[in-house]
């Protein structure tokens, strides 16, 4: 097998492309480093490296260790512009979680509501079927709650405004990194978990009757309850998908 310089663009360029096709989607799980190595014919130090560019990118979610809950969970699909340069910006000063909560109160409560008033409803087969794989008892805290992020941003792509969507897309790896920071504080992952996926449903159903006021109020209580759970601080910063060794999520 070679591994050339750029070989890991191969590993990069296959998985982006399965997932542009359709061949790949948010839950399903990646093979192993030396499956990828022997099928796509490169080293499997080219493979760990187009697994990291992969995980800064918010496309993948990676677990060490064995058993069916280890290696790479795919958890979005590829986005656009703004999003990169927004990561950026965390990356260099990141933002305060108060900020993060205040600015997703003010774009998902507005997009829940334009969604349940849209004429015709824009499709949320998307946003569906990320609550179904979410409903698996066999994904980890961090599994679940990447796939949490990835649902809200769905929300924001179904409502057609791409400045929305990609604000969204850009302030992801944020909030993954506090609720995933707040998950190793709460007394009890899986009452929270099962909350949750009961609060999902409710913010689809008020979309899907049309009810705008209530997929409003239950996008904020959803949002506003789990941050007053974590109880984290409100000025501690957010530095993107990796938070500080304190804050590593607890296994489940």
């Amino acid at each position: 097998m070679t591994d050339e310089p750029r070989a890991w663009r191969v590993v990069l360029e296959t998985i982006e492309r399965d997932l542009l096709e359709g061949r790949l989607r948010p839950g399903d799980r990646l093979p192993g480093e030396r499956a990828l190595s022997a099928d796509l014919g490169v080293g499997r130090s080219s493979v760990r490296e187009a697994l990291r560019v992969l995980e800064v990118l918010g496309l993948i979610r990676t677990a060490t260790g064995s058993g069916p809950n280890s290696g790479a969970i795919i958890i979005a699909l590829p986005g656009g512009g703004m999003s990169a340069l927004m990561r950026l910006q965390v990356a260099a000063t990141g933002f305060a979680v108060s900020d993060i909560v205040a600015t997703r109160l003010v774009l998902e409560t507005a997009v829940a509501a334009d969604l349940a008033d849209a004429d015709p409803r824009p499709s949320l087969e998307a946003s569906v079927a990320l609550l179904d794989v979410m409903e698996s008892l066999t994904l980890t805290d961090a599994e679940f709650l990447a796939l949490d992020a990835q649902f809200h941003l769905s929300l924001a792509e179904a409502s057609g405004n791409q400045v929305i969507a990609a604000t969204m897309a850009g302030l992801r790896s944020s909030i993954e990194s506090y609720v995933r920071a707040g998950a190793a504080t709460l007394p009890s992952w899986t009452a929270t978990a099962e909350r949750l996926r009961a609060e999902h449903r409710d913010i689809l159903a008020a979309i899907e009757t049309g009810d705008a006021a209530s997929a409003r109020s239950t996008v904020h209580a959803h949002i506003t309850n789990y941050y007053a759970e974590t109880d984290l601080p409100p000025h501690r910063a957010v530095d993107g998908p990796e938070m500080a060794p304190d804050a590593a999520p607890r296994g489940t």
